[in-house]
């Protein structure tokens, strides 16, 4: 059976600081759920926890008792609307929520690919697509490496474009291009085996027809190795509604993807 368009996992209220529409409220979300006959949303507001040293100055803006003022969630029959969050890493890998905040969660994303953010990358990095190509591999391995309830967990837009922040198209698919196959082999294959989601973001998911196997590339390797995905519009506005169906189904059928690659939490 084909996999279906079911659930978006990755979506932003206006408590996230990145959000500027004040109309991304909890009911909304619950609406465009309705709207589209979804049966499980996520609220993933940005979020690092105070009790965790280290936060930039926009995160340490964003701890758990900003991101809680959602709850409780309105619950509609036939939808799970879930509470979760996305958390960083920063360039020492430590992670922006703690254990004992674990299971205040239904779900949560952690991306390893904001290296627009000063404070995930190394302190001597150039900034050019050999390096960030290299830090992709990095962050990803970090992350996997560590004692985490994955069950419960996604890593976010694994092709951001912000991996090369204000800078060329071109030169964005160049950094993907230089990320090892054997390198993504073996990433995935770990990510297979401790069992995280691997999203398909929405922006990550808009591309030319000649761009496609450029980005898809570490995405069928996943497949490859067992994977399984979610879908996540990353949407910070009502506006990014519209165009989920479409970039979702297409992305769905490049990938050739099943419903027995779905990451179900």
């Amino acid at each position: 059976m084909k996999f279906t368009y079911d659930h978006d996992l990755h979506i932003h209220s206006n408590l996230s600081r990145c959000c500027k529409d004040p109309e991304m409220t909890k009911e909304n979300i619950l609406n465009y759920a309705k709207e589209n006959g979804l049966s499980t949303i996520c609220i993933t507001d940005h979020y690092w926890d105070a009790a965790v040293p280290g936060a930039s100055p926009w995160y340490e803006k964003q701890p758990f008792d900003h991101i809680k003022q959602i709850l409780p969630l309105p619950q509609e029959d036939g939808i799970r609307f879930l509470f979760g969050c996305e958390c960083e890493m920063d360039r020492n890998m430590t992670l922006g929520l703690p254990p004992e905040r674990f299971d205040d969660f239904d779900f949560f994303i952690i991306p390893t690919t904001h290296m627009h953010m000063p404070f995930v990358r190394d302190e001597d990095d150039d900034g050019m697509p050999e390096t960030r190509a290299k830090l992709w591999v990095k962050r990803l391995d970090g992350f996997l490496q560590k004692d985490l309830p994955y069950h419960k967990i996604g890593i976010a837009h694994l092709a951001c474009c912000l991996i090369l922040h204000k800078m060329t198209r071109e030169d964005y698919l160049h950094t993907l291009d230089l990320i090892p196959t054997a390198e993504m082999e073996r990433l995935f294959a770990r990510a297979a085996e401790v069992g995280v989601g691997i999203e398909l973001n929405q922006d990550d998911m808009t591309f030319t027809d000649e761009e496609a196997e450029r980005i898809l590339r570490m995405f069928r390797i996943a497949k490859e190795k067992g994977c399984k995905f979610y879908l996540g519009s990353d949407s910070h506005s009502r506006e990014w509604f519209g165009n989920t169906s479409r970039t979702f189904q297409r992305a769905i059928d490049l990938l050739g993807l099943e419903e027995s690659d779905k990451f179900i939490i």
